[in-house]
């Protein structure tokens, strides 16, 4: 064989494996390097094998569907500095196993729902430096993984900072808009995210217009200590109108906001929570939440329709210091929801919490549960003296085998062991013979005495003997013997 045959060889061995680089790329291992060479289009083929992908400072417009077939290990892709303005959809098709996107100094103008529902497990992507606008409401939904995005030096006007909650991106711990074109901030929206992404969230180098609450959401920011706010202090700038219009940067100007109002203080939402109590106990409502500091005042909304004041004048209810509210005797009608509000005066911060009270009738559930003990003790009772009855008492019918008595008496004893003759009145026959047997009575004079002294009787009244079966307490016969 010869060595031209033998790199064809080789050649051929290689590209069936799916191990062949691309002309002028550089392939090391699972990696492949594409990058600055002036491309206008996919390098091919593309090696299965490669789990890196670096595509970055080409000549690339725009990325067609199923663009990345055939790379199943693919988990990081470089794109960036290239002139791609459009995403089809399905452009990341058959790459699932994403984690690292980079798609930042493009041209994108808009991203949409579709663009990346094909990435699951995409944990940063980085989108910045592009002429992006405005990010559609459902372009980060499903994305589950997510831990950066980054979105800064953009135009964006307007976010869809709604659709970021804790359980839609639990691992959302950095959200970059910093240095694009923010107005008016969703103040609602904003302080409802997860804490993480509060302290993430960079909004500095915007046209951010001066107003009270965000001025106050920053400012907590900063005491808190928030990297976003606090590292970037300087850089967080708002308008403020007037002749001529002024930018300044308000979290070194505290002075200009001393003359804010409540009504435009941030609000904040607690979790609601629930609270089962019986009838007639004495029930606490806390108002606590994230707000703490010596200027905080309180207010309650109850369910019904009562005025508070005078509750709290007759005693019903107490207002305690700390907000909390008393009711001092629950009824079954003090159920609902009740809501406490928090204002503090100082930091123009208000919070809500809301309270759901189920108030239980005890009583109800007691006499049920009585009249179902009585009635079960009852039949208890019935049982064990039916059981006694049967094998406490002498005669034991399955077992009593007395010797054939007389027909009369024959049947009296059949009769006596059956349960109508153990619960029934006793016979007329029966009260009859015993009436007749208690007649048979002596009566004895005074003793004489006789011969040598031995006494004897004057007379004696002759009377029948009765045998008795001392077992079974029955009549066996009845004889007559004479003295």
């Amino acid at each position: 064989m010869t060595s031209t045959s033998f790199v064809v060889f080789i050649s051929l061995l290689l590209r069936l494996s799916g191990a062949v680089c691309p002309q002028g790329c550089l392939c090391i291992s699972d990696i492949l390097n594409c990058g600055s060479l002036g491309l206008d289009r996919f390098p091919n083929p593309l090696p299965f094998t490669a789990s890196v992908l670096d595509l970055s400072h080409n000549r690339l417009t725009w990325l067609a569907a199923g663009s990345f077939y055939g790379l199943p290990r693919l988990h990081t892709l470089h794109m960036s500095h290239n002139r791609i303005s459009l995403l089809s959809p399905g452009a990341f098709h058959n790459i699932s196993s994403l984690r690292y996107l980079d798609l930042s100094s493009n041209k994108l103008q808009v991203v949409g729902k579709y663009h990346f529902q094909d990435l699951p497990a995409l944990e940063v992507l980085l989108l910045y430096n592009n002429r992006l606008t405005r990010v559609e409401s459902n372009t980060l939904m499903g994305l589950g993984n997510l831990r950066k995005v980054y979105l800064s030096l953009n135009q964006i006007t307007d976010f869809p900072f709604f659709s970021i909650r804790k359980h839609s991106h639990p691992n959302l711990a950095t959200l970059d808009l910093s240095s694009n074109r923010l107005f008016r901030l969703p103040m609602d929206d904003i302080v409802v995210l997860p804490v993480a992404v509060q302290k993430g969230l960079f909004l500095n180098n915007n046209s951010l217009e001066c107003d009270c609450s965000m001025y106050r959401m920053f400012w907590h920011w900063e005491q808190k200590g928030y990297p976003s706010v606090k590292d970037y202090k300087d850089d967080y700038k708002c308008l403020m109108y007037g002749e001529p219009q002024i930018s300044i940067n308000f979290l070194r100007s505290s002075h200009l906001f001393e003359n804010c109002t409540i009504g435009k203080m941030i609000s904040l939402i607690s979790p609601k929570a629930d609270k089962v109590v019986y009838e007639g106990e004495q029930v606490r409502l806390d108002c606590t939440g994230t707000l703490n500091g010596e200027d905080l005042s309180y207010s309650w909304i109850i369910p019904h329709q009562e005025n508070i004041s005078q509750l709290i004048q007759n005693g019903t209810l107490r207002l305690n210091q700390d907000g909390s509210l008393d009711i001092l005797a629950a009824q079954s009608i003090d159920s609902g929801v009740y809501q406490c509000t928090a204002v503090d005066n100082t930091r123009m911060i208000n919070e809500s919490r809301e309270v759901n009270l189920t108030v239980v009738v005890q009583h109800s559930t007691e006499e049920a549960f009585n009249t179902g003990y009585t009635t079960l003790l009852g039949c208890v009772v019935t049982l064990v003296l039916i059981l006694m009855y049967l094998y406490l008492t002498p005669c034991r019918c399955g077992c009593c085998k007395p010797p054939p008595p007389s027909p009369a008496v024959s049947t009296f004893g059949e009769d006596r062991c059956t349960l109508s003759s153990i619960f029934a009145a006793p016979s007329t026959d029966r009260l009859k013979s015993k009436s007749q047997s208690d007649r048979h009575v002596v009566f004895l004079e005074p003793l004489m005495t006789g011969k040598n002294g031995v006494p004897k009787a004057a007379f004696v009244v002759e009377q029948p003997r009765i045998e008795w079966d001392t077992e079974n307490f029955t009549i066996i016969r009845e004889r007559e013997d004479s003295e």
